[in-house]
């Protein structure tokens, strides 16, 4: 009997990966991941080791993936075979790889608590580690009250069915008189509610992009857009901010390649913090509409303004739209509240949210009833949230800035204007290599290639301001240790360069 196969190709600018049975990988893509794993930090076959160690963990290297033959291999990367040879049994020595006589050696996740695999979401972190990977900050006190009064509204819905494809309509309300005050008058009508902001941005996605339909995206951008556009069969086109501003570089990215969705992060961009002024994102919007591109506009972190004074930010960027329908506009409430609440929206005209409603409905039938509920309570309290989240938000990031401004004069960090994290630029490339040893110094973090395709942001790493600030303090000591261990250099007595 012959075992049960599967060959399904995905391709994009980010990964190709042919999965038959268990996944393979080619020696040139994997080498592309890889980069250069010749730094002269240690020896070369523990590096390659790292290297592969840090694509598993984070997602970019699936568990069950076979790796390329040894030979292979050390040709594109201009190594011996000698050295992978010893790469591919570190990796299986510490659990990160199995192989079988004929078969050859893949990729596998170590014994431990369970991860999804793959997906760039929080997971389990042993006891004693400071996970700096995702900026997840804990709930803020008044969500319990606002659990328990949503669950005095529950009594009046359990009397009928519980089916609602279209979601709560005092929900829709009150996501659409969000937006009008902001500057955008919404009907209830073109409010699609979905299991967060991410479910928000595949079903968009869904929609309006098909297999092989490129999409721009910023360039760094959030990790999960890209692995959502890869899983839809779509081809990421990034585009680099570093440059050219978002309202020029997007638009002549789009001509070029013929996009015609684009993704983006008006509001505190992640990881940069940036955040896009009325003037940029008329013109932007402007551009884009005489190409006939849809932007899907992820709010995110909208409501997490750490700026002084009363929140008093840019108009959505859909208020700019020419025709109204040229703008998807995603929202959550998992950073102002808590990650555990499941609970997002798409803003979009009429038509757009009709269907996107439709495509949910046949996946889900409705969303769930009590954590509509629980949002309801979150948008009526949104003005106490943001009061108890903020303050402890501005203050976490000042410590995390002076920490890393006393520990590593030579980072260069832009303190964002809100958001949750720092985007540090380390002066040399070594992200991959620190991310690397770090767990063996009580942390977790994330390289900065995983925030763009190929070996981008090696220079780069994001970390997030979302826990106490002692706990701030001790990680930045770790990091000193972790920095240590990859031999990056003394330290210099320059001051950092912040950029306020």
């Amino acid at each position: 009997m012959l075992p049960w196969r599967v060959a399904r190709r995905h391709r994009s600018n980010r990964r190709e990966v042919a999965l038959i049975g268990s996944g393979h990988i080619g020696a040139a893509r994997l080498a592309s991941l890889l980069g250069d794993v010749r730094s002269g930090r240690g020896p070369a076959y523990r590096e390659l080791a790292a290297a592969v160690r840090v694509l598993v963990d984070d997602g970019r290297l699936p568990s069950g993936t076979r790796l390329p033959a040894e030979r292979a291999l050390a040709a594109e990367l201009s190594l011996s075979r000698v050295t992978v040879t010893h790469a591919y049994g570190e990796l299986r020595e510490n659990g990160w790889a199995d192989a079988r006589q004929g078969s050859g050696t893949w990729v596998r996740l170590p014994d431990g608590p369970l991860r999804a695999d793959g997906a760039w979401v929080p997971g389990p972190v042993r006891g004693g580690v400071i996970d700096l990977t995702h900026a997840a900050p804990p709930a803020p006190q008044l969500m319990a009250e606002l659990v328990r009064r949503a669950m005095d509204r529950l009594d009046a819905e359990l009397a009928g069915h519980g089916y609602g494809p279209d979601g709560l309509l005092a929900l829709r309300e009150r996501v659409a008189d969000r937006f009008a005050a902001r500057g955008l008058p919404t009907d209830p009508d073109q409010i699609v509610v979905t299991g967060g902001a991410l479910h928000a941005i595949g079903t968009a996605l869904g929609e309006l992009a098909g297999p092989g339909d490129r999409v721009l995206v910023e360039h760094p951008t959030y990790p999960a857009v890209l692995d959502v556009i890869d899983d839809a069969g779509a081809r990421p086109v990034p585009v680099a901010l570093d440059r050219d501003p978002v309202q020029t570089a997007l638009p002549r990215a789009a001509r070029q390649t013929a996009a015609r969705v684009a993704y983006l992060m008006a509001d505190f961009q992640n990881p940069t913090g940036a955040l896009l002024d009325d003037d940029a994102r008329a013109r932007l919007v402007e551009r884009l509409a005489r190409l006939d591109v849809v932007a899907i506009v992820d709010e995110t972190f909208v409501d997490l303004d750490l700026r002084d004074g009363p929140p008093d930010g840019p108009r959505p960027v859909a208020a700019h739209a020419p025709r109204g329908g040229d703008v998807v506009t995603v929202g959550g409430v998992s950073k102002i509240a808590w990650g555990g609440l499941r609970l997002g929206w798409i803003r979009a005209a009429r038509e757009p949210a009709a269907r996107m409603r439709r495509r949910l409905a046949r996946a889900q039938i409705s969303p769930p009833v009590l954590e509509q509920l629980i949002g309801i309570e979150v948008l009526d309290a949104l003005e106490d949230l943001r009061a108890e989240r903020i303050g402890p938000l501005r203050a976490q990031r000042g410590r995390l800035v002076a920490e890393i401004a006393a520990e590593f004069p030579d980072w260069r960090v832009e303190v964002p204007d809100g958001g949750l994290m720092l985007w540090c630029d380390l002066g040399t490339e070594m992200s991959t290599a620190l991310c690397a040893v770090a767990p063996r110094h009580g942390l977790s973090l994330a390289p900065g290639p995983r925030f763009g395709p190929g070996r981008s942001f090696e220079d780069r790493l994001r970390l997030p301001f979302t826990h106490p600030e002692p706990v701030l303090a001790e990680a930045v000591r770790r990091l000193r240790r972790a920095v240590d261990d990859v031999g990056a250099g003394p330290v210099s007595e320059a001051r950092a360069e912040l950029v306020v």
